[in-house]
C-alpha cells in the first residue's frame, strides 16, 4: 500500500491562504479514496473532507465547506488542501488519509493509510 507525507504547514497570520500537499510513494493513488482530517491542541482528530478517487466527488464537513478546497492530481501522485482564509481556529496538525474503496470509507472506516501529519498555526 502507498505512504503518505504531508508538507506546507507552518505558522501563519489570520487571513492568509494556505495549500497543504500529501505525496503519496510506493504505489499509484488511482484506486484510493483520499481525504483530510485535523486534530486541534487537547482536541480529537476530526474530518474534513474526502476526494472520490477519480475527482468526480468531494465531500466536506458542514463547517468548513466553502473556505476549504480538496483536489488531487493523481499524475503527481499528490492530494490537495487549500484553506482559504485562516482562522486561529484552523490551528492544528493536518493529516491526509487514503484508502482503497468508496469515498465513503475515508471518514468511517479504521484501515486507512495515515500520514504523519503537518502542523499549521495560525496567528490572530
Amino acid at each position: 500500500q502507498v505512504q503518505l507525507v504531508e508538507s506546507g504547514g507552518g505558522l501563519l497570520q489570520a487571513g492568509d491562504s494556505l495549500r497543504l500537499s500529501c505525496a503519496a510513494s510506493g504505489g499509484s493513488i488511482d484506486s484510493y479514496a483520499m481525504g483530510w482530517f485535523r486534530q486541534a491542541p487537547g482536541r480529537e482528530r476530526e474530518w474534513v473532507g474526502s476526494i472520490s478517487f477519480n475527482s468526480y466527488v468531494v465531500d466536506y464537513e458542514d463547517s468548513v465547506k466553502g473556505r476549504l478546497s480538496i483536489s488531487r492530481d493523481n499524475a503527481k501522485n499528490t492530494l490537495y488542501l487549500q484553506i482559504f482564509s485562516l482562522e486561529a481556529k484552523d490551528t492544528a496538525t493536518y493529516y491526509c488519509a487514503a484508502i482503497k474503496g468508496a469515498i465513503s470509507l475515508v471518514r468511517y472506516n479504521d484501515h486507512k493509510v495515515w500520514g504523519q501529519g503537518t502542523l499549521v498555526t495560525v496567528s490572530s
